[in-house]
């Protein structure tokens, strides 16, 4: 995602044409710069288990195979045909392609309902939208205008009533309302990041991710464009946006992901043009952030082959441990968190195992971590060790054209 304007889908376009060996293998599949995915063949997937028609991310087996979803890019060279149907074995981390989950496009981030009926995903289009899906009998619910570009972060507010979604062409937020089918109804905000000026390099705002503080109290949206991450107050009954504040960055470091320490005073933000992180504060009273100074990734230059590109930084659920994704040293990060979230001790690397990690998301128990690699057209899975925080590699790579996101319900 460096540069400026609409050069998204463009750049994705190229790293789609270094992946058509990928491309050519079988499977389903599931958000440096930003990339493309596929998907498996035509919408026959079996019913997963637990689940009476189609995929339940509620009423799962917990002895038996879960189901993972997968976001694509249907419009780019052997891209994918819609959202991909996949299960993952929780003991092995063994992954299995079982289809077309969804005929949606270009759906390269996705997001479930907090009550575990409806997945939501990104049409990551210049004229960006975004569609709901009811997940058990995979019926399209429709799709809504976000009414800005490129959408490829989305969020459900903690209160499963506002799906939030940042528009990275257009340096926009939009909200729209969740009705209790899980449909969408027509936006009611949309918040353009037009101040500060862009930074180095960028010639307008890139809104990257939005994402809801613990406490349920601010949206924090973060703009790789702008080198800033604006904090919101949503308005619950109107569904609409105030911004209370605004942390900067270095110039230049292009922000792109911030995940919150579960103890809700602190948080860590990946900044993908730099390759650093940071340990920032955060004040849920006044929804106020504070930018730590720039840490390592521990992929630097000379460490791998070319310019390494932070993606997407998880904290583990006991807050012990984080994980970094990289893409061009195509590794994970592994972090120690101390002094109760306020500062990162950097343990090291691990190989992903893929190229290029794009995404990455713990299974529902923390047990396992999937990446989704997207030049490779894989998706790895790692086993997470209680004592350490280790990363060990659970099963093979999952062969999945132009990977992008991957969410294991």
């Amino acid at each position: 995602m460096s540069g400026g304007g609409w050069s998204r889908r463009r750049f994705a376009g190229l790293l789609a044409r270094t992946a058509t060996a990928a491309a050519a293998l079988p499977a389903a599949a599931c958000g440096g710069p930003s990339e493309p995915e596929a998907s498996p063949a035509p919408s026959t997937a079996p019913t997963a288990p637990g689940a009476s028609s189609g995929v339940s991310g509620r009423q799962r087996n917990s002895a038996g195979p879960r189901p993972l979803l997968l976001g694509t890019y249907t419009s780019a060279e052997g891209g994918g045909e819609g959202i991909g149907l996949a299960e993952y074995d929780p003991g092995t981390g063994r992954v299995t392609g079982r289809g077309v989950f969804a005929v949606v496009d270009d759906p390269s981030y996705l997001a479930v309902h907090p009550d575990g009926r409806t997945v939501y995903a990104v049409n990551e289009r210049e004229d960006g939208a975004v569609t709901a899906v009811r997940l058990s009998d995979r019926k399209v619910l429709g799709s809504r205008s976000t009414g800005g570009a490129a959408p490829c972060h989305l969020a459900v507010h903690p209160g499963g009533r506002w799906l939030l979604t940042a528009d990275y062409g257009s340096g926009s937020v939009a909200v729209h309302p969740i009705d209790a089918s899980g449909a969408l109804g027509d936006r009611t905000d949309l918040v353009a990041h037009s101040a500060p000026p862009p930074g180095p390099g960028q010639r307008g705002p890139h809104a990257h991710q939005v994402v809801t503080s613990p406490d349920g109290g601010h949206v924090l949206a973060v703009d790789l464009g702008t080198d800033t991450v604006y904090t919101y107050r949503l308005d619950e009954s109107a569904g609409t946006l105030t911004e209370v504040s605004r942390a900067r960055t270095r110039p230049g470091a292009g922000p792109r992901h911030l995940t919150f320490h579960p103890g809700g005073r602190h948080a860590y933000l990946a900044n993908e043009l730099d390759n650093t992180v940071a340990v920032c504060a955060y004040d849920p009273r006044t929804g106020r952030l504070t930018v730590g100074g720039a840490q390592s990734t521990g992929a630097e230059p000379g460490t791998g082959s070319g310019p390494n590109y932070p993606a997407q930084i998880l904290v583990t659920s006991d807050g012990a441990y984080a994980f970094l994704a990289n893409r061009g040293h195509d590794s994970l990060t592994r972090y120690a968190v101390e002094a109760e979230g306020a500062r990162l001790r950097l343990l090291g690397t691990v190989p992903v195992g893929g190229g290029y990690p794009r995404q990455i998301a713990f299974s529902p128990d923390g047990g396992l971590l999937f990446a989704a690699n997207q030049r490779s057209g894989t998706v790895s899975t790692f086993r997470v060790t209680e004592d350490g925080g280790e990363l060990r590699p659970a099963g093979e790579p999952f062969a999945s054209p132009v990977a992008v996101c991957a969410l294991p319900l």
